[in-house]
């Protein structure tokens, strides 16, 4: 039982590592590719 919950939360903790680099990695691109002088369209 223990080993399975072991198991179990460390990958939901490697794929939560995942996806938030990931998440912070598409927010620098998009925010380095968007920052142009015309920041008027900014969503």
């Amino acid at each position: 039982m223990y080993e399975e919950l072991f198991s179990s939360y460390t990958g939901l903790l490697s794929l939560g590592v995942i996806v938030f680099v990931l998440v912070m990695a598409a927010f620098f691109i998009r925010l380095f590719l968007t920052a142009t002088p015309n920041d008027e369209n900014k969503q």
